[in-house]
């Protein structure tokens, strides 16, 4: 795809004279045209932002692949992405056009929560095929957000939250479509990337009042909506180490980095990492280091 400016660059662009408590009131939504694939080779796509939701219209076919089922959409098909739910999209030199808007969960502060609705749930309907005729009514809603983000009016955000809410909706209404088809391929490499995706979602913590809040292979595996036993044996085959074990392995390396590189106290780092007593984060990371993190923190 042509390159457009990344979210981040495009957020710290246009709220940096913002002071964080108007910038977190706020929330940040954006709107971008989906250009035609452009490259000589294609590689998978993944949403790797965790702190936006996704809503895509596209028109072209592509595969879109989660956990354990790979979904192909045949002509044309409208997306919604929830950011604690990873997937990867291939095929996009079949892309045509379309347009997608991405927003946090702050853009909806007092005005509702998107994760009531299935679309933006693990186990829901992510992936909705359409027919010509929605598929012009969808595009004629993203360009009154077009013109709505470009305008003056002093209250056009709270028309844009409308307009979401509009298209969540028109999602809802319609049943999920049978022609989509699924593909099992390559589940346990599949598994095993979106896992891994998953959890480097959760870095760095940079903030203590950040908790780490998926610590278990069962939280991992609720998140892809898979059953625990599932996730472990794809985990295995893909890498021959346990769920456990490459999760406590990444804790591990965050708790190093956060003991050299910041003057946070024990008990702040444990409490960011997961841990509910410090004793627990101490025998934690003797157990892996051989050093208690006060002894590591000062060799």
């Amino acid at each position: 795809m042509n390159k457009v400016e990344t979210i981040e660059e495009f957020y710290n662009r246009k709220y940096d004279f913002m002071p964080d408590n108007l910038r977190k009131e706020i929330g940040h939504f954006n709107v971008f045209k989906l250009e035609p694939f452009t490259g000589n080779t294609t590689k998978p796509v993944p949403y790797k932002k965790r702190d936006y939701f996704k809503i895509t219209l596209l028109v072209g076919e592509s595969t879109i692949q989660f956990a354990d089922k790979a979904i192909q959409i045949q002509k044309q098909a409208v997306v919604f992405s929830n950011p604690q739910i990873p997937y990867s999209w291939e095929h996009t030199d079949k892309i045509h056009h379309g347009y997608f808007c991405i927003f946090d969960q702050a853009f909806f502060h007092q005005y509702g929560n998107l994760n009531q609705y299935s679309l933006f749930q693990p186990d829901g309907n992510h992936v909705f095929e359409i027919t010509d005729e929605q598929s012009k009514l969808l595009s004629a809603i993203y360009k009154r957000m077009f013109e709505e983000i470009n305008s003056d009016y002093i209250h056009k955000y709270d028309v844009l939250r409308t307009i979401v809410f509009e298209m969540v909706h028109f999602a809802l209404k319609m049943a999920p479509s049978e022609n989509l088809t699924k593909h099992p391929l390559n589940a346990a490499q599949r598994i095993s990337t979106l896992f891994l995706e998953l959890l480097e979602r959760q870095f760095p913590i940079d903030d203590t009042h950040q908790i780490l809040s998926l610590r278990s292979a069962s939280d991992y595996a609720e998140k892809l909506n898979i059953h625990v036993n599932h996730l472990n044996r794809a985990i295995k085959e893909s890498t021959d180490k346990t769920t456990s074990q490459i999760i406590a392995e990444r804790v591990v390396q965050e708790a190093k980095i956060l003991l050299r590189q910041t003057a946070w106290s024990i008990s702040e780092i444990a409490y960011a990492l997961g841990f509910t007593e410090v004793t627990h984060f101490n025998n934690f990371f003797k157990k892996h280091v051989q050093l208690s993190p006060m002894k590591f923190r000062n060799v």
